[in-house]
C-alpha cells in the first residue's frame, strides 16, 4: 500500500471490507474476474460501490473536487452554452448524467433563470440513492422556487427529448477493460494470491476486446498495457436514441487517440483518488477510492458518428470555457477578497498546468443545425 494515503476510518474500512469479502467471494468461486467486473463491482455495487455508498466523495471533505465545485462559474459557462441551444430549439429540456454533489445542476438553473431561459425539466439520471439526496438538498438550497422542474431518473427516459444532455466526468467512470500487448492482444484479470487481490494476465482470448484493439491498426510494444471502453458505443447509442433534436455535452479529462496510446503512455491511464491523493493502485481501498480511466475521445467521436450524432464541437476546457464567456464574469466581484478568489479558480479552471487542457469538452448533435458558442470552426474531426 502507499504509505502516503490516509488510513481509513472505522466507517469507510466497514463498507470496504464487506465488499473485499464479496470480490473474494466471487473470485473463489468462479476464478479470476476481468478488470472490467473488477471496475463495476468496486464502483457501483448496490450499498457498498464507490458510487453506491453513502461515503463522501466531493469537495475538501472527499475525494477530489470537480470542476462545478471549484466555481459557479463553469456551470454558469455550461449555462450559457445550453442557454444557446435551448433558443434555437424553442425550449426543452436539460438531462444531466450522474449528477455528483448537485452543485453544477443548481447553478445552471440560476444562471438559465437570469437568462429567462429555463428548461421546461432538468433531468437527473443517478444510481445512487444517497446522492440524490445531496443534490436534492443543494437544488432546493439554491434555487427552492424551480425545484419542481427537476426529476430524478432511475434509467433514460423512454420518450425522447428536446434539449440537452449534460455530463461532467461521466465518462472516466465507466469500466473499461484493462489489456497487455504480448505479441496479441491479452485481457488483465484480476485474481487472489495469499488472498490479496493481484493483477494478473488471462490466457484466454477475448474476440470482442482483441478485434478492438486490433482494427487501430497500433504497433504497441511488448508489456504495453492500456485501456479501452468497449461499453462505449452501446452508451452512445441508448444516448441518441433518448435525443429527438438538441446536443450532447460531454466534459472529461482524456486524449484522442494517437496521444492516448502514445508509447510513452504504455502503463495505461488508471488512476485512483482518495482523499485528494491520486494514485494508480485500483487494488486497495475497495469501494472507497474512485477508479477512473482517461477518455478516448477519438472513439467517443466514432461511436458518435455510428449511431446517429454529428460531432459538432471539440476543444479544451480552457478554450470552451472563455468562449463561453467566463472572462465576462470578472467584474461581478463584489470586493478585492472575492475578486482574488474568482481569479484563482479562473486560473485553476483554465491554466494548462490545471485543468485547462488535459480536460476536454466535445459537442455532438442531433438533427439540428447551430453554431455552439463554445467551440471554433476549424474542422474538428481532423483533430479527433
Amino acid at each position: 500500500m502507499n504509505d502516503t494515503l490516509p488510513s481509513l476510518d472505522p466507517a469507510a474500512k466497514a463498507v470496504s471490507d464487506q465488499l473485499l469479502a464479496n470480490i473474494k467471494a466471487e473470485i473463489k468461486k468462479s476464478g479470476p474476474i476481468s478488470f472490467t467486473r473488477y471496475m463495476e463491482l468496486a464502483l457501483y455495487t448496490p450499498q457498498l460501490g464507490y458510487y453506491r455508498n453513502t461515503l463522501k466523495k466531493f469537495g475538501p471533505a472527499g475525494d477530489f473536487v470537480t470542476a462545478p465545485e471549484i466555481s459557479s462559474l463553469f456551470s454558469e459557462c455550461v449555462a450559457n452554452q445550453c442557454a444557446e441551444v435551448l433558443e434555437a430549439l424553442g425550449g426543452g429540456d436539460i438531462l444531466e448524467f450522474g449528477a455528483g454533489s448537485g452543485m453544477m445542476a443548481a447553478d445552471i438553473l440560476c444562471a438559465l433563470y437570469k437568462r429567462n431561459q429555463l428548461p421546461k425539466h432538468y433531468y437527473i439520471l443517478e444510481v445512487s440513492a444517497f446522492l440524490k439526496s445531496e443534490q436534492a438538498k443543494t437544488i432546493q438550497a439554491k434555487i427552492p422556487g424551480y425545484f419542481d422542474r427537476v426529476v430524478w431518473l432511475d434509467a433514460l427516459p423512454e420518450k425522447p427529448i428536446r434539449g440537452v444532455i449534460v455530463g461532467n466526468e461521466v465518462l472516466d467512470a465507466m469500466p473499461v477493460h484493462q489489456f497487455t500487448w504480448n505479441k496479441r492482444v491479452k485481457e488483465r484479470f484480476v485474481s487472489l494470491e495469499n488472498d490479496v487481490l493481484t493483477s494478473c494476465i488471462s490466457e484466454k482470448e477475448n474476440p470482442s476486446l482483441t478485434a478492438h484493439i486490433e482494427k487501430y491498426g497500433i504497433d504497441f510494444a511488448d508489456g504495453y498495457t492500456s485501456e479501452v471502453n468497449l461499453y462505449l458505443p452501446g452508451w452512445m447509442k441508448s444516448i441518441s436514441d433518448c435525443l429527438s433534436r438538441g446536443i450532447v455535452l460531454l466534459m472529461d479529462y482524456g486524449f484522442v487517440r494517437r496521444e492516448y496510446y502514445h508509447p510513452d503512455r504504455y502503463t495505461g491511464t488508471i488512476m485512483c483518488h482518495y482523499r485528494h491523493r491520486a494514485h494508480i493502485n485500483p487494488l486497495i481501498f475497495v469501494g472507497v477510492q474512485d477508479i477512473t480511466a482517461h477518455v478516448d475521445f477519438t472513439a467517443v467521436a466514432e461511436s458518435a458518428e455510428e449511431n446517429g450524432l454529428t460531432v459538432s464541437g471539440f476543444t479544451n476546457q480552457s478554450a470552451f470555457l472563455i468562449n463561453c464567456g467566463l472572462l465576462s464574469f470578472i467584474n461581478d466581484a463584489v470586493d478585492e477578497k472575492s475578486r482574488f478568489l474568482q481569479n484563482q479558480q479562473i486560473l485553476q479552471l483554465t491554466l494548462p498546468s490545471e485543468m485547462g487542457e488535459l480536460f476536454k469538452v466535445i459537442a455532438l448533435t442531433k438533427n439540428v443545425e447551430i453554431a455552439l458558442m463554445g467551440f471554433s470552426s476549424m474542422n474538428q474531426m481532423e483533430r479527433l
